[in-house]
């Protein structure tokens, strides 16, 4: 068996919300919806680049359920972009919640990470200078296993 592709599947309470704050803070662009007659969102596909994330509403009676935007995050999504500062400056303003200021990594790359109001975290990052694999092992062996 062979893997095509892989897709992150969201899922939100407010789909039509979560979808307007995807467009607004990160450039992501609708490509379909499926609604029901009823108005609920039954699967959207968003391209973030040339990449889809696939997003729904809540389905309880087939046990899908949208995370608790107040819970700690156990998933995050990375974007890698043209300015991290910008984009998580703007996500802010928007109405996510800042969990780690931008910052310069050993890793070559200066991130930092919000969390959607929809309960999901972005680690949201661009390049600062390309290392070796071998490289960034001894960074992060030398800073005691710490992230900067």
């Amino acid at each position: 068996m062979q893997i095509h592709e892989v897709f992150a599947y969201l899922r939100a309470r407010d789909g039509e919300a979560a979808i307007a704050f995807y467009k607004a803070a990160f450039g992501a662009t609708e490509k379909f919806r499926l609604v029901e007659p009823g108005g609920r969102l039954g699967h959207a596909e968003l391209m973030f680049g040339d990449t889809i994330i696939m997003l729904s509403e809540e389905f309880p009676e087939y046990g899908i359920h949208a995370p608790d935007p107040a819970a700690r995050g156990t998933f995050a999504i990375h974007l890698h972009v043209d300015d991290a500062d910008a984009m998580i400056a703007k996500a802010v303003d928007l109405g996510a919640t800042l969990v780690r200021a931008p910052a310069d990594a050993f890793h070559g790359e200066r991130s930092g990470t919000i969390r959607d109001p929809f309960g999901y975290d972005w680690i949201i990052g661009h390049s600062i200078e390309e290392i070796t694999p071998e490289e960034m092992q001894r960074r992060y062996s030398a800073s005691g296993g710490k992230e900067t």
